[in-house]
């Protein structure tokens, strides 16, 4: 072999280890910055509010009897009618306000008499308020005892009488919400960093995470409280 094919072949081996040292360097640089890339937190944030029910559905239930139905019938309406009247007195619009067909209950209907039964028939009559006027219709439940001397008795101790208080706003709400949970995720997630002498870097993953209303008390239905729980996952860096 001359001289010459000699000394090419050796300046090419040098310039492969030269090339294969620097791509090593490459390498072992981009692992390490990689490797210090997974280096993260996942932390939670909480937000909540309290916040008052726009809707709120009552169902206003009483019940008539009779041994004679077209007297019973005639009592019924007449006492519907008494109700509605109340309600409208009371500032809700006829678009308020839903009546239902009475449930007649024929006591004697299966053959069996039951002697501590005093009447054949029972008629149980539902009437619906549907409103956005919240604080109206806590004030007209406190009145309905004035009901009674017409010989009207609304039964509100059962489950199914009770009113029912909704908050349909929540896309109101939602950004702000949001945006403090975030930030409470991210206060912690700082706390974190510096406890471990690290950095804050940027967020890797984010979850908003679900909403949830509920009562804020037994008391107090138609005063909500609004939660959301955000999870958020940060780079932390040197």
């Amino acid at each position: 072999m001359s001289k010459t094919n000699t000394l090419s072949a050796l300046i090419l081996g040098s310039l492969l280890c030269f090339g294969l040292i620097m791509l090593g360097n490459t390498i072992g640089d981009k692992l390490l910055k990689m490797k210090a890339m997974e280096r993260t937190v996942t932390v939670k944030g909480l937000a909540e509010k309290e916040v008052r029910a726009n809707v709120a559905i009552w169902p206003i239930r009483f019940t008539e009897v009779d041994n004679d139905l077209n007297n019973l019938y005639q009592t019924v309406q007449t006492k519907t009618d008494r109700v509605v009247d109340f309600l409208k007195q009371q500032g809700f619009s006829e678009d308020e306000i839903t009546i239902a067909l009475p449930a007649i209950e024929d006591r004697q209907a299966q053959g069996y008499v039951d002697p501590n039964v005093k009447y054949r028939y029972a008629a149980k009559i539902s009437i619906s308020l549907y409103t956005n006027n919240v604080d109206l219709l806590l004030t007209t439940r406190t009145s309905m005892l004035s009901l009674a001397k017409d010989g009207i008795a609304i039964s509100d101790q059962d489950y199914n009488s009770k009113a029912q208080f909704l908050f349909t706003e929540l896309n109101k709400v939602k950004p702000d919400m949001i945006q403090s949970a975030t930030q409470n995720a991210r206060q912690v997630a700082e706390k974190f960093a510096i406890d471990s002498d690290s950095k804050l870097g940027k967020i890797k993953k984010a979850s908003q995470g679900q909403f949830s209303i509920n009562d804020r008390d037994s008391n107090t239905p138609y005063i909500k409280k609004v939660r959301i729980v955000s999870t958020l996952t940060y780079y932390l860096n040197d």
